[in-house]
């Protein structure tokens, strides 16, 4: 049989936005599929549509040359179609295989049966080489785990059609390589898998074709091996992209941001800053580059009083703020793009003029004696939201948690950076961005710099690090190994002093 699952002609519409338009998507058995588009073309309401979370207004689809109504997620999975959710359903305090039984328990009798389900999924994970233990508490695993339970999740239903949302935007350098590992495991047992992403790099690693949407509609499916990034990015945007960031050499002010001895400590109650200095001066990108956990979170924390400092002193355009509040950070020209958009950066169930707002409420024209001016908040939220290309049904009184993952951290980025901020700590500001928004935003925060601003960049990406910052601080363990220009250095020295090498030290 040609094709597993074939979705023709779908159309699917919400108030006031066409998602879906007329598409089409066939994949074969045993294959990985990339479905590509910007943030907002419709691949999720797509996959959405598959997994039986929403029904289409119109077009059919077939699972094993069959055609089939898929009317919920149970249907989906009756069908053997599983789905791994950008962000994930499980529950922190269960264990890994409470979380995956959740909804299908086994029981003998009137009594569940958890060890028989948790020698199942162990054997499971050797089979697919996913190493998860079944006993660990959910809370206590790292996201990287915690998507492979999502796979297992799916692999216990018997799954053979696995649809993948985003499943990079959250993970390490590392973690990305073993998914891919996991994932070419997954098509040699004959599964076949939906990549949604716009992460080119791993399209090419991974994917044998990959089926591009743009605003909603189909553009076409190319072989993978034999269409560059390029070509697919065009396709993507509707332009010529540019993968390189061009910007003049930046010409460093006074310091605006000075961190004397820092000492942080975690939520475990261990150092995660060890006597940690910098300076980021006016008119400077500085870069934090370092593999996730080794006091990244922390750091940006302490700058925005997220986190309590042990020793050591924070100081913003000459002033203390060590021990001040956040709005008092806000006030002292403080601006921050969040890591997680959801947890600190939104307010889902509030409208997106509301969110536009947060930090400003309380300040003229958008109040007047704890009265709220509607006009200018909503005039102030359409021009950030036009500005970002965020796209929404209803514009500004779209609810937030409607919104795709890319679309909620541009609305967040043009928030922070329309405030004009004279220090913008930007913590992975293109996580879940497609190529035409990354390219975008890293224009912003060179425009940011060129008008005398300080931009502190934390990535997890190395090229990004590279490209936009004009100085490299590289952290690790906690500890300051160095700072170094990107045009003085490569990412293998960079890359050595994530690990803890320090110059001087022998190779």
């Amino acid at each position: 049989m040609d094709f597993v699952v074939e979705m023709i002609n779908i159309r699917k519409e919400f108030p006031g936005v066409v998602a879906n338009d007329d598409i089409t998507l066939q994949l074969k058995r045993g294959e990985i599929h990339a479905l590509l588009g910007e943030n907002g073309a419709g691949k999720s309401t797509l996959m959405g549509i598959l997994f039986g979370m929403y029904q289409a207004d119109r077009g059919t689809i077939t699972v094993n040359g069959k055609n089939a109504k898929i009317t919920s997620p149970n249907v989906a999975n009756r069908l053997g179609i599983g789905m791994v959710h950008q962000h994930f359903k499980l529950v922190g305090n269960f264990t890994v295989t409470e979380n995956i039984i959740l909804g299908n328990e086994p029981s003998r009798g009137f009594v569940l049966n958890i060890a028989k389900a948790a020698r199942r999924i162990e054997q499971l994970s050797k089979q697919y080489g996913l190493n998860v233990d079944p006993h660990a508490r959910v809370e206590d695993i790292s996201v990287g785990m915690q998507q492979r339970v999502e796979i297992l999740k799916m692999l216990y239903r018997d799954a053979d059609v696995l649809i993948l949302d985003e499943p990079t935007a959250v993970l390490t350098p590392q973690e990305i390589q073993e998914l891919g590992r996991i994932m070419l495991n997954l098509i040699a047992e004959d599964k076949s898998i939906i990549l949604i992403t716009h992460k080119l790099k791993e399209i090419k690693a991974v994917a044998h074709r990959c089926t591009v949407i743009r605003r909603g509609r189909t553009v076409g499916t190319v072989d993978v091996r034999s269409t560059s990034e390029l070509k697919m990015a065009e396709m993507m945007v509707g332009r010529n992209v540019s993968f390189q960031v061009e910007k003049e050499a930046s010409t460093p002010g006074d310091v605006l941001l000075k961190l004397e001895d820092l000492s942080v400590y975690n939520n475990k109650n261990s150092q995660a800053l060890k006597d940690f200095s910098l300076e980021v001066r006016a008119g400077e990108i500085v870069g934090i580059a370092g593999v996730e956990g080794n006091g990244q979170t922390e750091l940006v924390e302490a700058i925005t009083g997220l986190r309590k400092v042990r020793g050591g002193t924070i100081t913003v355009q000459g002033q203390d703020v060590t021990n001040r509040t956040i709005r008092e950070r806000i006030h002292s020209g403080i601006g921050h793009i969040p890591e997680d958009r959801q947890k600190r950066g939104l307010i889902l169930d509030y409208t997106l003029e509301e969110n536009m707002i947060l930090e400003i409420y309380n300040d003229a024209p958008y109040s007047r004696r704890g009265i709220m001016n509607k006009a200018a908040i909503r005039k102030y939220a359409a021009n950030v939201l036009t500005s970002y290309d965020v796209r929404s049904g209803k514009g500004p009184l779209s609810l937030t948690r409607s919104l795709s993952g890319g679309n909620q951290q541009k609305a967040i980025i043009g928030r922070e950076i329309e405030r004009n901020p004279s220090l913008l700590i930007a913590v992975q500001p293109t996580r879940g961005l497609d190529v035409g928004s990354i390219e975008y935003i890293h224009k912003r925060l060179i425009e940011h710099r060129d008008k005398g601003r300080a931009v502190l960049l934390i990535s997890l990406e190395l090229d990004e690090i590279m490209n936009v910052s004009d100085r490299v601080a590289v952290l690790y363990n906690g500890e300051l190994m160095g700072i170094v220009k990107p045009e003085e250095s490569n990412e293998n020295e960079i890359g050595l002093m994530m690990a803890g090498w320090k110059e001087g030290d022998d190779q």
